[in-house]
């Protein structure tokens, strides 16, 4: 077995003795690509697949990733999106694999919400800095589920909700609350060379879970947590699959 089939079945088996799901990002993504337009002040084409061959490739990961059993799949563009949902609806993805829309790629508003889930996204990632009534908007016009960051990593603006974290559940529900964190080095691609440090800030992630559980407690709004280990989101609005492609 290749190191990186090893890797990944060690962390399928991991997260299954703990009801913990594990989510893979596709790639070749912008970032991971000669292209200089992700790295301009305008930020290009984000982290879009270049290419017929990056799409390609984004798809490879896609099937290998769930031949080694895992069930969730971390997306960010339309197309990788549109064409891994058009696979699991014709038998080559499992059936129960999820996508996730990205924060990097994360939707601002309520139509372009509804747009992600009709392509195939099961939860979509939506920017920390939006209003309280900006996320009311979005959950009307769909009922795919939301990730959110309480506090933001700093390439994505560094942003701690804490204090948001009951009107967001009141609001947003169904929601994933997220942890990144702010004034910490950015340790992706990760490596062996920086151990320690993703062992620190996974760690410290981990607190401020506890400290967000504690809060939620504290206003009341700890109530209808879904079980360890759920993951359905229940039925989606989807895009029609063409029947032929």
């Amino acid at each position: 077995m290749d190191a990186h089939r090893r890797e990944i079945t060690e962390m399928v088996e991991a997260c299954a003795e703990r009801d913990v799901e594990l989510c893979l990002f596709t790639g070749p993504r912008g970032t991971w690509d000669i292209g200089a337009a992700t790295r301009t002040a305008s930020g290009g084409g984000g982290l879009r697949a270049r290419g017929h061959a990056a799409l390609a490739g984004c798809v490879e990961d896609a099937v290998r990733a769930t031949e080694l059993g895992v069930r969730c799949l971390l997306i960010a563009d339309e197309g990788v999106l549109w064409t891994l949902h058009r696979l699991r609806e014709n038998g080559t993805v499992p059936a129960d694999t999820t996508f996730k829309v990205s924060a990097l790629v994360g939707p601002v508003n309520p139509a372009a919400y509804a747009v992600w889930e009709g392509l195939g996204a099961d939860s979509v990632n939506i920017p920390s800095d939006l209003g309280l009534d900006q996320l009311t908007e979005i959950r009307r016009a769909s009922r795919a589920p939301m990730d959110l960051y309480l506090e933001a990593p700093d390439d994505l603006g560094g942003y701690v909700r804490m204090y948001d974290a009951a009107e967001f559940v009141r609001r947003g529900a169904p929601l994933y609350l997220k942890f990144g964190l702010s004034n910490a080095p950015g340790i992706y691609p990760y490596g062996g060379q920086l151990r320690d440090t993703a062992l620190d800030t996974a760690r410290e992630r981990v607190r401020r879970g506890r400290l967000a559980l504690d809060l939620l407690a504290r206003h009341g709004a700890d109530g209808g947590m879904s079980p360890l280990g759920s993951r359905a989101p229940g039925p989606l609005t989807r895009f029609p699959v063409p029947e032929r492609s």
